[in-house]
């Protein structure tokens, strides 16, 4: 039985791996400088127009950061692609009467029951310090008004930080971007801003007394609320 040939690699493909290679045969880091063009063209052996496909297709997916008037330079990691597609694509099966948001939560609430317990592994090496302003900004604006959706967001950045992995902050956050994207279709909230307070609050207290099972509670019943909200979604 004869093997049919494997297809060549487009040129674009080839220069885009062709970049990629020579950024990590150089050792380069998020944000240093990039050969220029013709640089390129001249490392790579491949044309102008080639380099230029290539740069715009790594640009889209954060790989080269192009500033006009500054230069090339390696990008950095950004979720921000996933975070539009995620949102309209969660869009489109709100249209549709399903509701994939509600996956996403589901995701989120996973993610933060495994981290909440990491942390709590930490011990005294985790400084809940900055969490305990946030808190108290959370209540001031619980005594006037709504609680911000940027203490809210803020108080989960910040409460994960100590485990020292950034991709956390970016995770989370991608799920916040979809989740506030859509908010307009989702209806006022159940919760007073006195019982998003207590439920971050429990969250906290239950992180501070290293008692897991009921930090996992608390993240539990933190996004009840979210939960009930999207059960009783309608399309608009």
């Amino acid at each position: 039985m004869t093997t049919a040939p494997r297809s060549r690699p487009s040129r674009a493909v080839e220069a885009q791996e062709g970049v990629k290679d020579l950024i990590l045969k150089r050792g380069l880091k998020a944000g240093d400088p990039l050969p220029t063009e013709s640089e390129l063209m001249e490392e790579l052996r491949i044309s102008r127009n080639s380099v230029r496909e290539a740069l715009k297709a790594l640009q889209a997916v954060g790989i080269v950061d192009i500033r006009h008037g500054f230069g090339m330079f390696v990008g950095r990691m950004s979720l921000a692609g996933l975070v539009d597609e995620l949102a309209f694509h969660s869009r489109i099966t709100l249209q549709n009467g399903r509701n994939a948001l509600a996956h996403l939560i589901e995701i989120r609430e996973i993610l933060e029951v495994g981290l909440v317990q990491r942390l709590i592994d930490l011990g005294g090496e985790a400084d809940l310090t900055p969490v305990t302003d946030v808190m108290a900004r959370m209540e001031a604006e619980a005594l006037v008004g709504d609680v911000s959706p940027e203490t809210d967001r803020l108080f989960h950045d910040l409460l994960y930080r100590p485990l020292g992995n950034p991709v956390v902050s970016q995770l989370l956050g991608a799920f916040w971007d979809v989740y506030h994207q859509l908010r307009d279709h989702l209806g006022a909230p159940d919760e007073s801003p006195a019982d998003v307070t207590r439920r971050h609050r429990d969250i906290y207290v239950a992180v501070q007394a290293a008692d897991k099972p009921a930090a996992v509670m608390a993240v539990v019943a933190h996004f009840d609320g979210v939960r009930n909200r999207l059960a009783r979604l309608t399309v608009t």
